[in-house]
């Protein structure tokens, strides 16, 4: 059983030497498993949004270009229509725009309108012609340029509300953009939509950005029908007029769009082309562009997603999942860590018990035959320096005692260091108890080895016996004074004083006797410096040098 807790070499392992290294890293580990699996979740999702906007973006401008597209063929209809008649009547509108049965439903546009061209010298009589029909208030505004040699005024538009009726007698030619969109048509020859216009239908207090698309309705007794398009005589515009907003919410179902914002301008994105904007309450950033072409003109169309959470949904589960983990393994990495710990240290705990035990036992041997020796010694100088039985029984039961008082010290330090005051009042405590003795003890605190405690103890107590038989301890005006010094670091002096006591007679005091031997053979051996003992008229004074040690210099266990 020994052999299993004899000290051996146990290098402790890296997670032993380092408890928080194995559960801090299987936390960590479990985590970037977690976050690279949430990385890649949200990629995939970022993907996917991604992909589906870009859908979304192209659903939106293929229902731009098909009601732009459906709008254009009914204008090519007019056109055809109006060019095989001498004169676009007001009956011959309004059958047509009836025919096409819209229901309501004009495509997103205000209407469906005919802009006649007229020369400069024939819109006085226009004008009388549309009064004489019942329209009162007409009139060709604002008037041709200078270098314009005709007009191109509004002249009827279907449905006929409060709001359109404000566009007749416009003359579009007045104006720059409209003016440009209606030249391309001549020369194209096709419908054409302008740039960003306000209509004249928003009135005076809306800025509302609009457009129109115009198709040319040419004579058919001039040129040929294959015959340049910029060559032939023009009758007029049949046109459709745009509120931007409005042609885009007509052309989409908002309800299905997930809330994504949109924003349509003309040709490029700047802040002057913005035609139309559905906005968001807050930007994402996500936006995926499309070029679309309506009406022969190139407008650009953004979609931007609407703002979603950091994470996923699955994210989220995946992450507080992983957490959940982590937490775990942590924990239980934790246990295992701190089992092994406590493992490691119990083990420790029975190898230093186990050389504890076997150091003691060296130790209790060493002391016992230390201690054997002393009484051995003690009880032979004893013998030979006693008459009778009675004085011999007498000095061996108290230098028995001064032993037994300085074992107790020991024992109560677990034999390790003993203050030199502990001693010396262990063994002057007889004489201190009565008042009459005077005894003086100074000096700081001082440890001793416990084998120099012993000496000590012995020392003391034979001055103490001798000063009480003949010294300064057998008479009331007797004082004994103990005080010690450090001299060195590892030496300390101690000085016995005694005063006033009995006149002795020094020739017979000088005789060697036990105590002389016992304190300047024994106890200068065992202290390994000489003891200086002088007898004098008023006393005894005695000088030992004592080696100092310090506590660690007899510990049985670390730290002690």
């Amino acid at each position: 059983m020994d052999s299993l807790f004899a000290p051996q070499d146990h290098a402790p392992r890296w997670y032993e030497r380092y408890p928080r290294a194995l559960p801090v890293g299987i936390f960590v580990l479990t985590m970037l498993v977690t976050l690279l699996s949430v990385f890649a979740i949200e990629r995939a999702e970022a993907q996917r949004a991604s992909a589906q906007l870009g859908q979304t973006a192209q659903s939106i401008a293929s229902s731009l270009e098909r009601r732009a597209t459906a709008n254009a063929t009914y204008l090519r209809s007019g056109a055809a229509l109006f060019a095989t008649q001498q004169v676009v009547a007001a009956p011959l509108f309004q059958t047509f725009v009836g025919q096409l049965r819209l229901d309501g439903n004009l495509l997103g546009a205000e209407g469906i309108g005919w802009a006649m061209r007229v020369e400069r010298r024939d819109i006085p009589m226009l004008e009388g012609a549309m009064r004489t029909m019942g329209m009162k208030d007409f009139t060709v505004h604002p008037g041709p340029a200078a270098d314009h040699a005709y007009a191109v005024p509004v002249v009827y538009i279907q449905p006929d509300t409060p709001r359109n009726r404000r566009a007749l007698g416009y003359n579009l030619f007045s104006e720059p953009v409209r003016r440009d969109a209606m030249l391309q048509a001549l020369r194209d020859g096709r419908p054409t939509a302008s740039g960003k216009v306000t209509l004249v239908q928003e009135g005076k207090t809306s800025g509302a950005p609009g457009f129109l698309i115009f198709m040319p309705v040419y004579a058919m007794n001039t040129n040929s029908a294959n015959a340049n398009p910029a060559s032939r005589d023009i009758k007029g515009f049949v046109y459709s007029p745009f509120n931007a907003e409005r042609f885009l919410r007509s052309s989409i179902d908002a309800d299905r769009l997930d809330g994504v914002g949109i924003r349509l301008y003309d040709q490029s994105a700047a802040p002057g082309n913005l035609m139309a904007e559905l906005p968001l309450s807050a930007h994402s950033g996500k936006i995926v562009k499309r070029e679309i072409d309506l009406a022969h003109r190139s407008w650009l169309l953004e979609v931007e997603a609407p703002p979603s959470p950091t994470l996923s949904m699955l994210s989220v589960v995946t992450l507080l999942f992983g957490l959940l983990v982590a937490t775990l393994l942590l924990v239980l990495a934790r246990l295992v860590a701190q089992q092994a710990a406590e493992d490691r240290l119990a083990l420790n705990w029975f190898e230093q018990q186990s050389s504890i035990r076997n150091s003691l036992t060296r130790e209790l041997n060493h002391r016992v035959k230390n201690t054997i020796a002393n009484v051995l010694s003690i009880i032979a100088l004893t013998r030979r320096r006693s008459n009778d039985l009675q004085s011999f029984a007498d000095s061996l039961e108290g230098r028995i005692r001064a032993l037994s008082a300085t074992h107790d010290l020991l024992t109560q330090s677990e034999w390790g260091t003993t203050p030199i005051r502990a001693v010396i009042e262990a063994e002057m405590a007889p004489y201190a108890l009565d008042t009459d003795r005077d005894l003086e003890l100074d000096g700081p605190a001082v440890e001793l080895a416990p084998n120099d405690a012993l000496s000590l103890g012995l020392a003391i107590h034979e001055l103490a016996t001798n000063a009480a038989k003949y010294g300064a301890l057998s008479v009331l005006e007797g004082k004994v004074i103990v005080r010690w010094r450090p001299i060195t670091q590892d030496l300390a002096r101690i000085e016995w004083i005694e005063l006033n006591g009995p006149v002795i007679d020094l020739s017979v005091a000088r005789k060697r006797g036990f105590g002389t031997d016992l304190i300047e053979k024994i106890v200068a051996h065992e202290l390994r410096n000489p003891v200086d003992l002088h007898f004098e008229e008023g006393g005894v004074r005695c000088s030992l040098i004592i080696p100092v040690r310090q506590p660690s210099s007899f510990s049985l266990r670390p730290g002690k």
